[in-house]
C-alpha cells in the first residue's frame, strides 16, 4: 500500500511541462479561500448590527461599492479595515456616536 503522504490528491493538477503548476493552482486556491473568509468575516459583522449594506455602508463611512465587492470576496480587505470590522462588531453604537462628532 502506498503511503498516502505522496499520493496526489484529486483537487491537486499536475502538468508535465509545467512541474510547478500545482503550485500555482495552490496559491490561488488559497487566494480564492483567504477572499472567501474574508467576506464571510465581513458579512457576519454586517449582519450582527442587522443592517443591510447600504445601511452598514452609510452609518460606518464605508463606499457601498466596495463593501458589495467586499462581500462577494472580488477585494481583499486591508488591515485597517479588518481592524474598523473587529471594532464595528464589538461595539457598533460607540463607534456610530463618534462618527456623529465629526
Amino acid at each position: 500500500m502506498a503511503d498516502p503522504m505522496y499520493e496526489p490528491r484529486s483537487f491537486q493538477s499536475f502538468t508535465a511541462d509545467r512541474p510547478n503548476a500545482a503550485d500555482d493552482e495552490c496559491l490561488d486556491a488559497s487566494e480564492a479561500w483567504d477572499a472567501i473568509r474574508s467576506s464571510a468575516a465581513i458579512h457576519r459583522v454586517r449582519w450582527h448590527t442587522g443592517l443591510s449594506q447600504a445601511e452598514f455602508a452609510e452609518a460606518f463611512r464605508i463606499d457601498p461599492d466596495h463593501l458589495r465587492a467586499l462581500e462577494r470576496g472580488a477585494v481583499q480587505p486591508d488591515n485597517a479595515l479588518l481592524a474598523y470590522l473587529v471594532v464595528i462588531d464589538r461595539a457598533p453604537e460607540f463607534v456610530r456616536a463618534a462618527l456623529q462628532t465629526c
